[in-house]
């Protein structure tokens, strides 16, 4: 078994150091990405606002009961990374907790896309549009980007969780490195999370 070491990394000099320094790169890392995915609702918005009629034809044929159920499992997910920081004797069940509610998050974005292959309608899959309005097939292929890109984000943070999880199952981390990896990655987390939060809305409610 190989446990890392309990001093902090070079050139750092105190583990509160090294943190403070981990929480400024991740909030800077956090910050790019709520402006890329920022700017992806921005987008969106603007296409509400100049074309309403084929912004709501598509929004018509989207699955937001399975949306709304992702929703309620990746909320729930949270609460447990939220468990796993506060509650350290049970931050292993947490963290796999966590990880097996964005496996099923995204199951059921694939079988969303499946049901979306299945009617034609998603951008990529099909020979010709269903859709009257052609700015109806320009924000599928809107909600296909948003929706896709977000799932990537949530593979990783899925991944991330399993790392952790299996590294404090083994003891290979010291205390101090083993809470600062689970403050970085529920971070993660609930970026992933708060970004789902105004998609929902943004690309299956509105205008419905």
């Amino acid at each position: 078994m190989i446990r890392s070491d309990e001093r902090p990394a070079d050139p750092f000099v105190a583990w509160a150091q090294q943190r403070e320094a981990a929480r400024l790169g991740m909030w800077l890392f956090l910050a790019s990405e709520a402006m890329m995915f920022g700017s992806l609702i921005m987008v969106a918005w603007f296409f509400r606002l100049r074309h309403p009629s084929g912004v709501a034809e598509a929004v018509a044929g989207l699955h937001y009961l399975l949306a709304t159920g992702n929703t309620v499992l990746l909320l729930t997910s949270s609460l447990l990374m939220t468990l796993a920081v506060s509650e350290p004797r049970r931050v292993r069940w947490c963290l796999l907790g966590a990880a097996v509610l964005g496996v099923l998050f995204l199951g059921c974005k694939g079988v969303e896309y499946g049901l979306e292959i299945h009617e034609g309608v998603l951008p990529g899959f099909s020979d010709h549009s269903t859709w009257q309005a052609p700015s109806a097939q320009l924000f599928m292929n809107l909600y296909f980007i948003a929706t896709a890109l977000h799932g990537l984000h949530v593979l990783i943070a899925v991944g991330l969780a399993l790392w952790l999880y299996s590294a404090l199952k083994r003891d290979r981390l010291a205390p101090h490195q083993g809470a600062m990896r689970l403050e970085m990655i529920s971070l993660y987390w609930h970026l992933v999370d708060g970004i789902w939060i105004l998609l929902f809305p943004t690309l299956y409610l509105v205008g419905r």
